[in-house]
């Protein structure tokens, strides 16, 4: 189930319930796919516009952050294992199972309906 995604921007879908369920959110999303785009991440940045989608990365760190932010950890099946609230200058614990992290400012999530168990989709836009 290879993922090959780019890096740029798309949308996160959130399904309420199982796959093919209703979307909860749908929210703008940056692609992070090169290792120097996963390597930057929000480091500098202020705020986030909707979420980060690292791939692949089963971990992340706060080191240099500004903000507190919101990790998910993904499967390769985009099915949510774990949701963790991280403060600036956190080092994350790296999840075994997780393929792909999606970071937002914190407390978004919640609000997404993003919690473990939950299962998301990545729509990127065309032309990339």
């Amino acid at each position: 189930m290879g993922r090959r995604w780019r890096d740029g921007r798309g949308r996160l879908i959130v399904r309420a319930g199982s796959v093919g369920g209703q979307a909860a959110a749908t929210v703008p999303l940056e692609i992070a796919t090169s290792y120097r785009a996963r390597t930057k991440g929000l480091l500098g940045r202020d705020a986030v516009d909707g979420a980060l989608l690292l791939s692949p990365a089963s971990g992340v760190h706060t080191f240099g952050m500004r903000i507190p932010i919101d990790v998910a950890y993904l499967d390769r099946r985009l099915t949510v294992i774990a949701v963790r609230t991280m403060r600036p200058g956190r080092l994350g614990l790296p999840r075994p199972w997780a393929r792909h992290v999606l970071e937002a400012e914190a407390g978004a999530m919640a609000g997404w309906g993003l919690r473990p168990g939950a299962r998301v989709e990545v729509a990127a836009d065309p032309g990339r």
